[in-house]
């Protein structure tokens, strides 16, 4: 301790001493950097002498910042704990000491000073505010620096020490980063222990409307908690009770020379923060500019926070409740500008700061990310010119791969296994698994939601199951899944029916075969039909991959001579019946074929 003494009685800079009076202080040092147990005995030797020098300038009746100081040495010259203090923060900023040590003996000082002392040692707390807010003595000393300023704050009266108070709140915004998540209310708490105390039961013998006094000293109550008006009954009780008060208001404006005369924010530098709640002074205050324009700037914050998009349900306001606001609203404003002087200047630095606002708010309910963004670093280029790009041998990377995979390529191409088309029960199982009821399986999950998945299956039926495949005129993606796998309840709806369309081609063939065989006999050949005459005639026939249809075309192409039933619907009278029956069997299976792959294909395209 004897070597810190002398050390803060010397003159001269505090590097020529600085660490050789740590070396003298403990001898023998282990490392270059001292370990933990060196650091915690520093730290408590310093915090003894600091204790020392606190007690004994408070016997001497001097100030704790000035204690020590000769007056021979001019106005340079430093009290004996600020010396004490630049050699520690000199030792932390080097790294000689632990950096968090400087920051626990300003706590130290603070705790044993006087609220006129702490104005002193906050001083030179700002004075050293750049030193401090470094990143390795920030990182070690934060929590302890704000620690120390909350102390200040309970300690310091808010009407009274109002500029010491924004001293410190200053510094905490300066020595934090703006991000720092410490310095803000995450949860939106609001300070109800900020109560205002008004009169509740009339006085006697003054002339005075208490109900109208009652109702403007009640707002504070939703001023300072405005989360009780999102219930509905404590919603209508403020709109009530703020009507009469903006009523009164406009009712008793005030000229610009009440406005002038009444000003008291020009005349002093220093006010309070709150109004005294007397009903003697109800009638001073309504003629107060400045009383005005604190109700009113405080029923727009409140409208603001009704405004915000809450964080659940049971934040958010109703429809009819936004309209109140708004109205509400916009009469507030139109006071603000009417009250003097410079309303309407007033009322724009006032909307300014609060469309400020809602950015903060914003920031805070997505989690208060860092403003701070790392500078992008500039790659530079080598010297000796481009690298040279790698050669492949198919071309690029992915491919030179593709063909390394396999010892034996063209064996590997070729095998069977490489490319397999799969069975049709096996293709069609999840979907007729998303068919069944008892799965509880929802639509948006099922898989005739898949394009892909459903354009394939067509293919696939297309060329393994044509009778489940025809089912899709009718049916959809659903009704080309086999029948065997789905349910019975599900089958049911999906059994392949004759459609009112082969119906009505039934009913009409005999007018369009007798009128096919007179066109035969007289213009050309069976075999010269056209073919789209053929499938003109077709579309308005049998649907082509109707099971009874493909029944019947098979028939008819295997035998030449035509059934009973086309006997009794072709004419007697004509000498070519027979061969016009071997036409229009030829031409039906012919162009059911045709017909086929043209649905096919649309059906299709369409899926795709």
């Amino acid at each position: 301790m004897e070597e810190f003494r002398r050390a803060i009685l010397q003159s001269g800079p505090i590097e020529s001493f600085a660490l050789q009076t740590v070396q003298e202080f403990i001898k023998p040092q282990k490392q270059t950097k001292l370990v933990q147990d060196e650091n915690q005995l520093l730290e408590n030797m310093l915090r003894t002498l600091l204790q020392e020098l606190v007690s004994s300038s408070a016997q001497s009746r001097e100030e704790i910042m000035l204690y020590g100081k000769s007056i021979e040495d001019g106005e340079d010259s430093q009290g004996q704990i600020p010396r004490l203090l630049d050699v520690v923060l000199y030792l932390c900023e080097r790294d000689f000491v632990e950096g968090g040590m400087i920051f626990q003996l300003l706590e130290d000082l603070t705790e044993m000073s006087t609220m006129r002392n702490c104005k002193d040692i906050f001083g030179y707390i700002e004075s050293k505010q750049d030193i401090l807010g470094k990143q390795e003595l920030f990182a070690r000393g934060k929590l302890v620096m704000l620690r120390t300023c909350n102390q200040l704050l309970r300690r310091l009266s808010k009407a009274n020490d109002v500029v010491f108070c924004g001293r410190i709140l200053m510094f905490l915004a300066h020595f934090f980063p703006l991000s720092e998540r410490s310095a803000v209310n995450i949860k939106g708490v609001f300070n109800t222990s900020n109560e205002t105390k008004y009169e509740k039961e009339p006085p006697a013998a003054i002339s005075l409307d208490f109900n109208f006094y009652k109702t403007m000293w009640s707002l504070q109550e939703y001023f300072c908690d405005p989360s009780l008006t999102l219930s509905p009954i404590k919603w209508q009780k403020f709109s009530l009770s703020l009507m009469v008060i903006l009523n009164a208001f406009e009712a008793q404006p005030l000229s610009e020379e009440e406005g002038s005369a009444n000003n008291l924010e020009e005349e002093a530098a220093s006010f309070n923060i709150k109004y005294l709640t007397s009903s003697k002074l109800m009638g001073l205050e309504l003629k107060d500019p400045s009383f005005r324009r604190h109700v009113l700037v405080q029923c727009l914050i409140l409208f603001d926070y009704l405004k915000a998009p809450g964080k659940n349900d049971k934040d958010l306001t109703s429809e009819s409740m936004k309209e109140e606001i708004k109205s509400r609203e916009e009469h507030v404003k139109k006071l603000l500008e009417m009250t003097p002087p410079k309303g309407k200047d007033f009322l724009h630095k006032v909307e300014h700061i609060l469309e400020r606002e809602k950015n903060w708010l914003w920031w805070k309910r997505d989690g208060c990310p860092p403003f701070e963004k790392q500078p992008i670093e500039n790659k530079t280029v080598q010297d000796g010119g481009k690298k040279r790009r790698p050669r492949w041998r198919l071309g690029n990377k992915e491919l030179s791969q593709l063909w390394k995979w396999a010892d034996q390529n063209p064996n590997a191409l070729t095998d069977p296994q490489r490319v397999r088309t799969p069975a049709i029960t096996d293709y069609w199982k999840p979907l007729a698994e998303d068919m069944d009821p008892s799965a509880s399986i929802e639509a948006d999950y099922h898989h005739k939601n898949n394009r892909v998945y459903c354009w394939k299956g067509l293919r696939v039926s297309a060329r393994q199951d044509l009778d489940g495949f025809s089912r899709f005129t009718d049916h959809g993606i659903e009704g080309v899944v086999p029948l065997e796998l789905l349910p019975p309840d599900v089958r049911s709806k999906h059994q392949a029916k004759p459609n009112d369309r082969s119906k009505r081609a039934k009913k009409d063939e005999p007018k369009g075969a007798s009128h096919q065989v007179e066109d035969n006999q007289i213009a050309t050949p069976a075999s010269e039909i056209d073919g789209e005459g053929i499938r003109t005639d077709l579309e308005a026939s049998v649907t082509p991959m109707d099971s009874d249809a493909m029944a019947t075309t098979s028939n008819i192409s295997q035998s030449s001579t035509p059934t009973p039933d086309e006997h009794q619907k072709q004419s007697p009278d004509t000498d070519g019946g027979q061969e016009a029956g071997h036409i229009e069997a030829d031409a039906e299976a012919e162009a059911g074929m045709i017909d086929g792959e043209t649905d096919a294909e649309v059906d299709l395209e369409a899926v795709g």
